[in-house]
């Protein structure tokens, strides 16, 4: 197998996300991509990839993610079902982080319990 195709998942991740910029080569059987992703928690969710697939420090991947957008963790859009504790566990693990989202947010929302599909809620860096 060659490392292009082990780390098939992490590229098409990166395609997925839109990643701009994007260059994929294969030099002395290491792998080398670039590319600029929106916001730090999709480069959190490549890495993850990538350390799922080679381990927590591979050696036959070199990875330069930049981010867009560093004034946030992300933008998520609300989709039916949802609630800021869900979304806080998603992002922080921990639903009682809701606060902090909410907080953020205060120009959208009037209250935590009322969140609506479609809306575009800042996840803020923690």
């Amino acid at each position: 197998m060659s490392v292009k195709d082990k780390y098939q998942s992490v590229l098409s991740l990166g395609e997925k996300l839109e990643t701009k910029d994007g260059t994929v080569a294969v030099e002395n059987g290491i792998l080398k991509v670039k590319g600029t992703v929106k916001t730090q928690y999709e480069k959190d969710i490549l890495w993850d990839e990538i350390k799922k697939v080679g381990g927590e420090k591979p050696s036959d991947i070199l990875a330069n993610i930049i981010v867009d957008d560093t004034s946030v963790y992300h933008r998520h859009e609300v989709k039916s079902g949802e609630s800021l504790s869900k979304i806080a566990k998603q992002y922080y693990g921990d639903p009682m982080k809701y606060k902090v989202i909410f907080e953020a947010n205060t120009n959208l929302l009037s209250n935590p319990d009322v969140i609506h599909p479609g809306q575009v809620l800042v996840i803020p860096n923690s």
